[in-house]
Formats: structure tokens, sequence, C-alpha cells
């Protein structure tokens, strides 16, 4: 294969993944030059290629988000107001949610994100600052030493593949793509319990292809008196069937468990009382919110316990092995629709909702599943300090926080959330303090100019499940392109920051002149 041109930046980002805009985004911000890929159509990563709506912790209106993610959250609010015919009595509504969901309060559409993070990357777009190569794959890393010399990524598309320089390289993508070829040390799946110390780390060995399932999303609206029913899948015999060892019933019904307690719950389609509403949780648009007639039906996404993926990961496998269990996962979420539309319970005792309709313009494809799976879990760096279960666990006696980081680059909350697992091992669902990202978790051990930008960072299999989140995850991609920004401004490298007090604290003012906040008030645990 031949390089068809050489491309240089200050910055070169593979992965236009959530947290690779937010680094492009601050980098750009500060005069740096950038080079942004992306495999897919759609920048933007799981709130957009992946189709999952923003989940975000109780105080994400007031505090606890970086100004960028702020103003971008404004924005989305913003093109509801001045596009759609959002009723009157919504229009002042600070908080308005245009999906009204159980799971985010700006619960939206895939394609408003989209249109807003290219509003917030125009100005660079416009004046060259920032070249964006699209449905290009990362293919190839040159390497000297401690030193990245290098990237080539490939276009299948036109066969174009083009030589990617600049001083820093930020690995942004969804499965830590760039780590392996570069020959950056790094984890996957579940360490020991004897490695970490960690409570509900595995006992044994550990276990490398343990990881969480992932998911490919699809949206859906709900027309009662038409039929849209889809051709039959063909696995569906086999996913109606389906039934783990530690799920309560068939993986196509209305049961699944309680993440933090493992009971069996029954859930409710659309709205039912004292049930858990599947139709109202990932709602992307409630029509109610607009001018009668906009929409025919409410539109939601289904990211549900019935089609998380567990039987087999895609990551350090071969292609063949990964294309199997991508194509049974796609499998299963049709599966899903057409057991919904043809032999799911009814409350009224019928079978089936044939009226439920696969809305493919929503996430931009053929088959109307997303552009990608949602990734929960990613390769990990070998960092210069890697979270643990017992710097946030809100569940170890005598804590009251969690662990305080000198070295803070921004803060996150989520409860410890692991879905089911390659390792056929159900939810391990753990309640954590609000917490710090540390600036030794986003620094490898030993290669100098390379930082992770996304879920890829120095956490484990468990704290993984807490630091995958939207905010969070924005948050980890702004303090990489400020890291690597500052390292550039200053001429130092990113452990210089990081073990050198007055460096540090220079840049964690930076930081903070930014809009990052890098601690916590006094609030309790989730």
């Amino acid at each position: 294969m031949t390089v068809t041109q050489e491309i240089s930046a200050d910055l070169v980002i593979i992965g236009g993944s959530l947290g690779g805009c937010a680094a492009a985004l601050a980098a750009l911000q500060t005069g740096k030059t950038v080079i942004l890929t992306e495999e897919t159509k759609w920048i933007g990563g799981q709130l957009t290629n992946q189709g999952v709506p923003p989940d975000e912790h109780p105080w994400i209106e007031s505090f606890g988000a970086t100004r960028n993610y702020r103003t971008f959250r404004r924005k989305i609010r913003d093109y509801y107001f001045n596009n759609y015919p959002v009723k009157n009595n919504q229009q002042n509504n600070q908080q308005f949610n245009p999906g009204n969901a159980l799971v985010s309060n700006i619960s939206h559409e895939p394609r408003v994100a989209l249109r807003v993070l290219y509003d917030l990357l125009a100005p660079y777009l416009s004046s060259g600052k920032l070249t964006l190569l699209l449905e290009y794959k990362i293919i190839r890393a040159e390497t000297e030493k401690d030193q990245v010399l290098a990237l080539t990524v490939y276009r299948p598309l036109t066969g174009h593949s083009l030589l990617l320089t600049g001083k820093y390289f930020l690995d942004a993508t969804e499965t830590g793509d760039v780590l392996p070829l570069a020959n950056v040390e790094y984890v996957i799946g579940a360490e020991s319990k004897a490695e970490t110390g960690e409570d509900h780390a595995v006992s044994g060995d550990a276990e490398t292809f343990n990881m969480q399932a992932f998911t490919y999303c699809f949206a859906m609206d709900y027309l009662e008196t038409e039929d849209h029913t889809i051709e039959k899948p063909a696995q569906y015999e086999f996913w109606k069937d389906y039934q783990a060892h530690f799920w309560p019933a068939k993986q196509l019904s209305w049961w699944g468990v309680v993440p933090h307690t493992l009971e069996p719950i029954e859930y409710s389609f659309f709205y039912e009382p004292n049930r858990f509403s599947l139709w109202n949780y990932r709602r992307i648009i409630n029509q109610t919110n607009f001018v009668p007639g906009t929409f025919q039906s409410d539109i939601t996404i289904v990211n549900w316990p019935q089609n998380d993926y567990w039987l087999g990961p895609i990551i350090d496998v071969n292609d063949e092995e990964r294309e199997k269990h991508l194509f049974n996962a796609k499998q299963l979420s049709l599966s899903l629709l057409y057991w919904m539309q043809t032999e799911a319970l009814r409350p009224d005792g019928g079978f089936g909702y044939p009226g439920l309709r696969l809305r493919k313009d929503v996430l931009g494809t053929e088959d109307g599943l997303a552009m990608y799976p949602y990734i929960r879990e990613s390769r990990r760096i070998k960092a210069e300090f890697t979270v643990k279960e017992q710097h946030i666990s809100g569940e170890i006696d005598g804590k009251n926080s969690a662990t305080f980081f000198e070295d803070s680059v921004g803060i996150g909350c989520y409860r410890l959330d692991l879905h089911p697992s390659t390792g056929m091992n159900s939810y391990i669902d753990i309640s954590a303090y609000p917490f710090q990202i540390p600036l030794g978790s986003l620094i490898p051990i030993r290669v100098r100019n390379l930082l992770p930008a996304s879920k890829n960072i120095g956490t484990t299999h468990l704290t993984n499940g807490c630091y995958r989140l939207h905010p969070v995850e924005w948050n980890i991609g702004e303090a990489a392109g400020h890291l690597a920004s500052y390292c550039i401004d200053q001429n130092i490298v990113p452990h210089e920051v990081r073990n050198k007090e007055p460096f540090l604290k220079d840049f964690q003012s930076r930081l903070v002149t930014a809009g990052i906040e890098l601690e916590w008030p006094k609030i309790h645990k989730v």
C-alpha cells in the first residue's frame, strides 16, 4: 500500500470519539493545529455514531462538567429552540429535555449532537487549523525508542492512505487501536484481585478476554395502525431461545435484573404503573414537547439489557473472530426488534407491536443499526497511575469520599457500573463517590508523545465502569488536548508535568482558566 500524501500538524488525534472531539477543541482553542481522523461518517463517538444519549450525574446542570461540555449542552438546547417548533411553554426551559428520557436530562437526537459538534469546530475547519479526515482507519505506526514518529491511516472507500506526522499523537479511538500498533504497553480485560487488591476483581488469574458487553443500538418510533415488521433475522431462532445462566429469563423478554442487587425485574415497554419503562428509558424525542403534528410518534433508542452482546470480545482477536461477534451482535439487535414486532407479550394479552418502525434515518445507516457498536470497555494504557476500586468505591467502611488526587485534571461521577461480560459474569454495580481524573492515568509508563483521550486511560476493568460516560470521556479528552498543547509550549514531556510541582501547578492553573473543574464540593456518593 503506497502513501498518497503526508500531512502534519501539532497534534494528530486518531478517533473522532467524544473524547477526540473534546481534545481537538481544547488544542485548537490554545492555538495549535490538529489533524482529527474518524473511521465512520460521523464524529462524536458514543453520542452520535453509536447512538447513546448522554448518561450523566445528578448535578450536571449546576456543576461537575467542563465549560466546553456545558457549552455543548447549551447549544443542543439552543438548536432545538432555533430550528424545531418547540411548544411555547418549553421555549424558556433552561433544562429542556427533548426526549424527556429517564436516563438523561438532555436526551436528544444523534444528528443534533453532530451538528453542534461541527458548529463548535467550524471556525477551525474554515481557517485550516483543523484537518478532519472521515472514514479513515489507523493501520500503521512508526516509532523510535520511546517516541511515535508517524501514523498511517487508510480510507477503504478510495484506497487512499495518508502519513500523519505531529509533535503529539492522541489515541481517541473507541478500542484503543493505536496502542498495539505503536507498541504502547496496555492491558485488556479483568485484572486479578491479587494484582489490584480490588474487592470485586476476579479471583485467581487475570481474565484477559473478560470484557464488558457491547451493543448495537437502534432507533424506532411507533405507528400503531401500521405494519413495519422487518424481515425475520437469520439468527432469530437462536436468540429467541437464548438464555444466559445468570439471567432470569430468555434474553428476548421483558425481564432483566436490578444491577446492584441482581434481583429479577420485569420491565414495562410503554408506561405501566410501578414498572420501569424501556420506551421512556432512552427516548430522544417526546412528541409532546413539540407543536402537535411535528412528530408522528416519540422516538426512542434501544440500548437495553436485551441487546447487550456478551458472547465474545472484539478486541485483540483475529479478524474472523471479530467479524463473527459484530455480526452476531447485529443479529441480536435485529432479533430483538423482530420479537417486539411479532411475539412480545402486550399488557392486553396480545402479542407483538407491528407498528414499531426502525428509523434508519436517525442513525444514518442502511441497516438501521448504529454505525459503530457502543463500546463500554477499551484497551487501557499501563499508566503512571492506575485508578482502582478502592480509590472511588462508596462501599468501603470508614471511607467518606473518593481519594483526593493532587494531580487532578478533571472530575466525574458515576457508579462503578459494569454490564454482563464475555466472562459470562452478570452485572457488577457498586456505589461510588464523585471522583477526580488523575493526570497520572493519562501518562503511559514509557512512550513520551502519545496520550489516551477516551476510555483508554489508566483504569481497571472495574473503574473503567465509571470513567466511560459522556461527560467524563469529554473531560479526559479535553485534558489530554491541553496536556499535549502545554508540553509543546513548554518543550517538556507529560511525565515532567506530573512529577515537577511548578509545572503541575502551572498546568492545573491553565486548566482552571479553561473552565475545567479539578475537585468536587462535599457531596454524597451515588
